[in-house]
């Protein structure tokens, strides 16, 4: 496992539409010397172009932003270089941005009341391939979960040792080829997996997916 130290520090850029939160996170994310702050945006546009410019390890983006939100900065991001970690880190704690920000590709998705201890553990966290979440937004979802009607039936689901290879990979953002890749085997392998899970579990869509490995991160992890 890699060690971060102050000669070899996680890189990340932030952006946030408001100076006073950006001045908060330079000042609490200067605690950890293991942690350096490359530079960082107002907008979502200048968020894109600072990841390609820099191309650092984490980028931190608010959602809300103008000239571009932090949604659709995370999938360009993404689409222009998959290796860059994006975290949210917002006020919105809702179902719904929650899943668009998956959707679009994001590692994690922290709201904005966490402290700077949990903050900096969540950026060591992401960088060691898992997805981080605050504790307020696993409750969330977890409280949508046992609400939607998709745990009606109480009958036990039985996962193959491959499906919940796949279901592990699923929690750490893996694409299908990305999976295909690690795992050894075709892409069509893996959506036929993908597709018995959300069968066995349930679950509709690739969302769903998604959301049921958010609720169940800590079992997944001792798995």
């Amino acid at each position: 496992m890699i060690e971060y130290t102050e000669e070899n520090p996680i890189k990340i850029i932030m952006a946030d539409d408001h100076e006073v939160v950006r001045a908060g996170l330079r000042r609490l994310l200067s605690m950890d010397k293991s942690i350096r702050i490359l530079d960082e945006a107002s907008n979502g546009e200048d968020a894109v172009s600072l990841a390609e410019y820099h191309k650092p390890d984490v980028a931190l983006l608010d959602i809300f932003m103008p000239r571009k939100n932090g949604i659709e900065a995370t999938k360009e991001i993404k689409s222009k270089n998959k290796n860059i970690l994006v975290v949210m880190l917002t006020a919105f704690e809702d179902s719904s941005h929650l899943e668009q920000a998956l959707s679009a590709g994001a590692d994690g998705y922290l709201a904005k009341d966490i402290s700077s201890k949990e903050l900096i553990e969540s950026l060591k966290l992401v960088m060691t391939g898992n997805r981080v979440f605050s504790k307020s937004i696993v409750k969330l979802m977890q409280k949508k979960f046992s609400h939607s009607g998709e745990d009606k039936d109480p009958a036990p689901v039985t996962i193959t040792k491959r499906e919940q290879e796949i279901l592990n990979l699923v929690t750490m953002g893996k694409t299908s080829q990305e999976i295909a890749d690690q795992l050894f085997i075709s892409v069509r392998t893996v959506e036929s997996h993908r597709y018995n899970l959300m069968q066995k579990l349930h679950i509709k869509n690739a969302a769903g997916l998604a959301r049921y490995s958010v609720m169940n991160l800590d079992i997944i992890r001792k798995k």
